[in-house]
């Protein structure tokens, strides 16, 4: 069995991503950094050349992790805010919001922010970094927490716009892929 797949260039970097369908029909080029140093320290470092102005950034966990890491590291900030999908020991005093299913996730979700990150993000320019926005369900419940939480939404980056989510005059991102 051989594997297909679809190549997109980030930025001057070729990745190949694995075609994937989901369980709803629907095929995606697949894109996952956890694990991938090189393409990470690449995209993070792109990414934070549109994120200049922000004060603070947000990511949901997990695939927006070590992409924020690079980020937040290039842009000097010691802090970043993560939403959690679970609710931790050390959050019982934060917020939560519930989200919509994503592409991906295909059920509703919970996003959660510990005191610490409400405390970091009030009043503050945020930026919201993702890995890649294709239905906006996951962008949408980032974007609930930031205002629960008092921030100012400021930039909201992506590596990849998937989709029609290219067409969104709010967001900025690095290139873009089709649904297949």
């Amino acid at each position: 069995m051989s594997e297909k797949f679809f190549p997109v260039d980030i930025c001057g970097k070729i990745a190949n991503l694995p075609i994937l369908q989901l369980p709803s029909g629907i095929s995606i080029a697949f894109f996952n950094l956890h694990g991938d140093t090189v393409l990470t320290e690449h995209c993070g470092k792109e990414l934070s050349k549109l994120l200049t102005e922000c004060e603070v950034l947000i990511t949901a966990e997990s695939k927006g992790l070590q992409l924020t890491h690079v980020v937040a590291r290039e842009l000097k900030m010691p802090y970043y805010a993560v939403a959690r999908k679970s609710k931790k020991l050390y959050m019982q005093d934060g917020i939560s919001i519930d989200i919509e299913s994503s592409i991906t996730t295909g059920k509703e979700q919970k996003l959660y922010l510990s005191k610490h990150d409400v405390d970091l993000i009030k009043g503050k320019k945020v930026g919201i970094v993702d890995d890649v926005l294709s239905t906006g369900a996951s962008l949408k419940g980032l974007e609930d927490l930031v205002n629960k939480a008092g921030g100012i939404i400021t930039k909201k980056a992506f590596v990849l716009a998937e989709g029609d989510s290219k067409n969104r005059p709010d967001v900025v991102y690095l290139a873009t892929i089709p649904l297949l």
